[in-house]
């Protein structure tokens, strides 16, 4: 999770590769947004919306993007700590594209809506971010969870017969656990990229709740969260395995905490292909 100990590795990792980071910061950012993703193979032309979803406690402000023709499966997407914004409906896009109806939200609608800050420079926005990171819970995790998947169960777009996906990035990573535990008969297949906070010595660690899901996992590891709590990953595969879940369970080496996003001022172009390469191969098999 985006963090003072993560945030000092992803520095670092800026200075060894000989630019500032304020440099980086400029140019990635600028990439990120000025950037398309490459398509996929046979993409399919897309409708895409603005919209406002009502939930337990408010009113969230979201992007929906579906293939423009037929019913598909659908897929929540959790955004980072620096919350649904260009980048990452530039992802939601990409993976309707491939033939599924994708809700990215605003976990943080409860106090403000989308965007909540403008760079990815964590150290920039430290003093924003962590109240509003401070504000969500296990609770409105999953009070949230069920809202979304009941929305996208009444869109046309979206085939009920078929399982739902659920992705998350940084501390979106636990609440994809948490969708999963809340809604399992919804949710089959689930991914974390550099999640935080996945296996954590407090009751309402995500990882026990492993046992209430039916979903195959994901799980794609940034080297230094790994290097941080590098028992995390066995903690993982050994619930996994007790549950009889499939899981895979990876460290994607050379690539830092916050690597996916487009717009990361520690963004790794092939790592970022390769996890979404099985996040596809993943929501291929399991959303059935």
């Amino acid at each position: 999770m985006c963090d003072d100990r993560t945030d000092t590795d992803n520095i670092e990792y800026v200075r060894t590769k000989k630019m500032t980071r304020r440099q980086f910061g400029v140019a990635s950012v600028g990439a990120g947004l000025a950037m398309l993703l490459p398509r996929s193979a046979n993409a399919q032309a897309v409708s895409e919306a603005d919209i406002d979803v009502t939930t337990p406690d408010g009113v969230a402000d979201c992007y929906f993007v579906h293939p423009t023709s037929g019913a598909h499966p659908g897929v929540l997407i959790w955004p980072d700590a620096f919350g649904l914004r260009s980048a990452k409906k530039q992802m939601g896009r990409r993976l309707a594209e491939s033939g599924y109806s994708v809700l990215v939200v605003n976990q943080y609608y409860r106090t403000q809506r989308a965007p909540v800050v403008n760079t990815t420079n964590f150290a920039e926005v430290r003093d924003k971010l962590a109240p509003l990171m401070g504000s969500l819970n296990a609770g409105t995790q999953t009070r949230d969870a069920r809202a979304f998947i009941s929305f996208l169960d009444t869109q046309p777009s979206v085939d009920r017969n078929r399982k739902m996906g659920t992705m998350g990035y940084c501390m979106g990573g636990p609440f994809t656990m948490r969708t999963a535990a809340a809604v399992p008969d919804r949710i089959g297949a689930a991914a974390s990229f550099h999640g935080g906070g996945l296996v954590t010595d407090q009751a309402d660690s995500p990882h026990l709740l492993v046992p209430e899901m039916k979903a195959d996992y994901l799980f794609a590891i940034a080297e230094n969260d790994d290097k941080n709590q590098p028992e995390a990953k066995d903690v993982l595969r050994d619930a996994f395995a007790r549950a009889r879940l499939p899981a895979e369970i990876e460290v994607y080496v050379g690539a830092m905490h916050g690597w996916c996003p487009p717009d990361s001022t520690v963004y790794h172009e092939a790592q970022a292909e390769r996890a979404w390469s099985r996040l596809l191969a993943l929501f291929e098999n399991a959303l059935t």
